[in-house]
């Protein structure tokens, strides 16, 4: 047992990890939505007939399977992008039948598997933006990941960039590098890198920077910082009424009940109301909802009365609460057609971020 714990080396995080984890989460939320979709428009069908019925879990477990081959067998970075691609694939998949494994009666339809491939989501997103977060700089992993890069030359793929990025690195191996062998490596290394007979390719932006520079260009011809802010401000107050709207039909109906024998029928034959405690939370999902409109409303207001950063703090706020709290509820009673208002609630929020980061950088205007 010594022997064996031993051999277990302290991890290190791979170079270009966060990508990884980014294309895991992308891929994963994308096959849920579109295979509900699609299952939607095409009225469930299925694989096989008799006895038989391939489920698309299968096909899941196929994309795993096939993913982790192709990690653990190429050393290519694009091994890990297609890995990480297929992974996302797999797990969507998987997760999209979460309900038929929770339940005696196999059922597909059953209102938490919505919640809890939701929560899923978020977990995976919580591990994204901690793979994110800067390490603490230390010899051991810079010279993991100089070598990981080293797999440019190998490619003849190395630019200037990234000839730059192997330079700092070993520089700080050789100066920081606690044992001998690895200064001796990094020095050595560093001649090569620097070595006249090295080629380098001219830079070639991916998609991402593509799509970056796409985004910014419209920005900058489309949406200057007066329609930007105008944008924001009424897709904060949009959803606040909207929000607001919904307790008022809920108020409505209460109070004629042929309007509420209309709304409830649905959510009673899908089992979302079968019981006191179901009636129970959906007053809770409304009465936060509603919160969370007033909340956004009052953040509209005092973006539009100047006080910027207030307004941006209470609108993230209350975005926040509807992503995390009060989606998970919708999410049990309006199922997958919520992901249309989370998709938009995301984006609001990543809207309010940059705005702040891109405006509001110097600005004091607090609480």
């Amino acid at each position: 047992m010594q022997r064996l714990t031993g051999r277990i080396r302290r991890p290190v995080e791979r170079e270009g990890a966060e990508t990884y984890i980014q294309l895991i989460l992308l891929s994963f939320a994308a096959t849920v939505a579109l295979t509900r979709l699609f299952l939607y428009i095409t009225g469930y069908p299925q694989i096989g007939g008799g006895t038989l019925h391939i489920a698309h879990l299968l096909w899941g477990g196929l994309a795993l399977f096939v993913s982790a081959v192709l990690m653990l067998v190429y050393a290519n970075r694009w091994a890990y992008r297609a890995g990480a691609v297929l992974a996302g694939v797999g797990i969507g998949l998987f997760m999209d039948e979460v309900g038929k494994f929770i339940t005696r009666s196999n059922d597909y339809f059953f209102p938490a598997a919505a919640p809890i491939i939701y929560v899923f989501f978020w977990l995976v997103v919580l591990f994204y933006l901690e793979v994110r977060r800067p390490n603490r700089r230390e010899p051991r992993t810079e010279l993991y990941q100089a070598l990981d890069t080293l797999e440019e030359v190998l490619d003849r793929d190395l630019d200037s960039t990234e000839q730059a990025q192997l330079d700092a690195r070993l520089r700080y191996i050789a100066e920081h590098a606690e044992h001998e062998e690895w200064r001796h490596l990094a020095a050595e290394l560093l001649g090569f890198v620097h070595s006249e007979h090295l080629p380098l390719v001219q830079r070639r932006p991916g998609w991402l920077e593509k799509l970056s520079k796409w985004a910014g260009d419209v920005e900058q011809r489309w949406l200057p910082r007066p329609r930007l802010k105008s944008v924001l401000v009424g897709g904060l107050a949009a959803l606040g009424l909207w929000a607001l709207w919904t307790l008022g039909a809920w108020l409505l109906a209460l109070d004629e009940p042929p309007h509420l024998t209309r709304l409830l029928p649905d959510l009673i034959t899908a089992g979302r109301l079968s019981s006191p405690t179901g009636a129970s939370w959906l007053a809770v999902n409304t009465g936060l909802k509603a919160a969370c409109g007033l909340v956004l409303l009052a953040g509209a207001g005092l973006m539009l009365a100047g006080r910027e950063t207030l307004g941006l703090r209470i609108g993230h706020f209350g975005l926040l609460l509807f992503l995390t709290v009060v989606n998970l509820l919708e999410f049990y009673f309006e199922q997958f057609s919520t992901i249309v208002l989370a998709v938009i609630q995301l984006g609001l929020l990543l809207g309010l971020a940059y705005y702040r980061r891109r405006y509001l950088s110097g600005n004091t205007d607090l609480l």
